[in-house]
């Protein structure tokens, strides 16, 4: 069974600690995956404003936060300006582009696109994505191959934007299959890879899941026949999480899951995936919206 691996690199701690890190480990179990690198400002540190927010700071409780991400990421953007990620720490990225794994883009400022991507106008969305896409592939000697949403948030002036670039795929909703999505009453070229697994975050102390039995539920999510794909965070399985991650890699191998880049899995489609729509809506466990691919069975 193929699971599709995407990770997420959201923060400076992240890049610097977190790739190198997973790039040890994935390569121990000659395992790669699509890496999503954030390259401008880490203003993370924003977030906390959200504690306001009920859901949020339940969130924040629930998953030990101040552990899992640290405080360098918590502050990260408000006591200090937030350091330029692309700039100071082009050598990791590079290094993970050398081992072999497919390099996408994310954000240029990931607190900003969770804060006001819902309404940028088109060329302010534009501007930004053309800046990260530049830098990376200044860093990397490539453009990127693929893009995915910071925190499953598309629109579809985002979408617009994606189809001006040379990505072979994105990854920009949770959903169950892949697709073409539709905009402006036409489905564009570019499929859509959903994350179609619950990630950390998410259900770590909800519903009874503790580190002891994180893994099993993960692996007794996967359904076989069917398009799997899991998220996971430089921050969280690269660095706090790391040893619980490397479990995960060694009970994958030993039930025959084989984890591979988002870009194998569309590589293996028999024809063209069909249209669909990605719409916005809630999931447990996330606070705020998020995208959705329109009719599909989705975990939580």
């Amino acid at each position: 069974m193929d699971l599709g691996l995407r990770i997420d690199v959201d923060t400076f701690r992240g890049t610097r600690l977190g790739v190198p890190a997973l790039c040890a480990d994935l390569a121990e179990h000659g395992v790669r995956g699509t890496f999503f690198f954030s390259v401008g400002p880490d203003n993370m540190g924003r977030h906390l404003w959200r504690l306001l927010r009920p859901a949020f700071l339940v969130k924040m409780l629930r998953t030990r936060a101040a552990s899992l991400y640290g405080w360098d990421i918590l502050l990260r953007g408000t006591l200090w300006p937030g350091p330029q990620i692309g700039r100071r720490l082009a050598p990791v990225i590079c290094a993970a582009a050398e081992a072999g794994h497919e390099i996408g883009f994310h954000a240029w400022d990931h607190h900003a696109w969770q804060n006001r991507i819902a309404c940028d106008s088109g060329p302010r969305i534009a501007a930004t994505f053309q800046r990260g896409v530049d830098l990376l592939k200044e860093i990397t000697g490539r453009p990127p191959v693929c893009a995915a949403a910071p925190a499953w948030r598309c629109v579809d002036a985002v979408l617009r934007e994606k189809s001006r670039h040379p990505f072979a795929f994105n990854s920009d909703c949770r959903g169950d299959s892949i697709f073409l999505p539709v905009v402006d009453g036409r489905p564009l070229a570019q499929p859509q890879v959903p994350t179609t697994l619950p990630t950390y975050d998410e259900v770590m102390g909800r519903d009874g899941i503790n580190p002891g039995n994180y893994n099993e539920h993960i692996l007794a999510r996967l359904r076989p026949g069917r398009l799997n794909t899991l998220t996971i965070h430089a921050e969280a399985e690269g660095v706090f999480c790391r040893d619980l991650f490397r479990q995960f890699l060694r009970l994958a191998a030993d039930r025959s899951v084989r984890l591979v880049p988002l870009g194998e899995l569309v590589r293996a489609l028999p024809g063209p995936p069909p249209p669909g729509r990605i719409v916005s809506g809630l999931l447990p466990g996330r606070e705020g919206w998020i995208s959705l691919q329109e009719g599909a069975d989705i975990a939580a």
